[in-house]
């Protein structure tokens, strides 16, 4: 399991940074990395990422599994992701609660489902499958929306919840994503932050997003590209108030910063979870 403690996306640009020795280096309590950029047998990524693993928990956070693609996940990437989950044996795995493709194209995102009942069925199926092949359970990212189906049975926290309960997967609790899909979507993002059930979550994310107005209403970007907001900060303080402390990890993946300003949002995050445990231990 991951600390409890705030992690930072690692990025080859910040390598370096991470494994500084000084007696001032600023550094994160674990590091995230996208699984897919090391389906490699070798060579300067794995040389880094060996190193890097010597001295931080990892934490594989998958974007390439398409659990909710129709015609099932990608095999292939779950063989490469089983084979490089052996060979470093990270503290934790994930995926996200969408689909990339079908059996013949895959697409550079992450893409909604549908909140149907026989939706969770295969997406429960898709989840056990993964379980049985890396021999351990996975946590599945609540997603960014930019829209709602209207056939729609269940509203996405009872989908997650029945998702986990019955897989026994945990939470990642990207709040960033709360507020880009609760305003998209005209949803209360406090009511949504309240109504998670703490006990699930296994790893919160925190991200900034874009904002484009069409017909005077914004419109949120999942871009991971720019400083977390006050608003996901409020809201993250408020979840923390209530469950305590998680793994948290600060997501930049667009228009990457210098290593300082990225370590001084893991502070931030930080310090918001120390003063809200603090809260909930008084």
């Amino acid at each position: 399991m991951l600390p409890p403690l705030v992690g930072i996306g690692l990025k080859p640009a910040h390598y370096r940074d991470v494994l500084e020795t000084g007696p001032d280096a600023r550094l994160p309590g674990w590091l995230e990395v996208h699984p897919q950029n090391y389906f490699v047998d070798g060579g300067p990524p794995h040389r880094w990422l060996s190193a890097v693993a010597e001295r931080y928990p990892l934490s594989f956070h998958s974007v390439g599994l398409s659990i909710g693609t129709a015609q099932g996940l990608d095999e292939d990437e779950l063989e490469q992701l089983a084979q490089l989950c052996a060979r470093y044996e990270p503290a934790s795995v994930s995926d996200h609660l969408s689909w990339s493709g079908n059996a013949d194209d895959r697409y550079p995102d992450l893409l909604p489902i549908a909140y149907t009942r026989a939706t969770l069925e295969h997406v429960v199926e898709q989840v056990a499958r993964v379980h049985d092949r890396l021999g351990r359970t996975i946590l599945i990212e609540n997603p960014s929306r930019y829209l709602a189906f209207a056939q729609d049975e269940m509203d996405e926290v009872d989908f997650l919840d029945a998702l986990c309960r019955r897989t026994g997967c945990g939470l990642l609790f990207d709040i960033n994503n709360v507020e880009v899909s609760c305003t998209n979507l005209q949803l209360d993002p406090e009511a949504y932050i309240d109504a998670i059930d703490a006990a699930l979550v296994g790893e919160i994310h925190l991200a900034g997003h874009a904002t484009e107005w069409h017909d005077n209403r914004p419109l949120l970007i999942d871009d991971h590209g720019s400083h977390v907001t006050d608003r996901t900060w409020a809201l993250f303080d408020r979840f923390v108030r209530r469950a305590g402390a998680r793994p948290v990890l600060i997501e930049w993946d667009t228009n990457l910063p210098d290593y300082a300003v990225l370590i001084a949002e893991a502070e931030r995050a930080g310090s918001i979870m120390a003063r809200a445990t603090a809260a909930v231990a008084a």
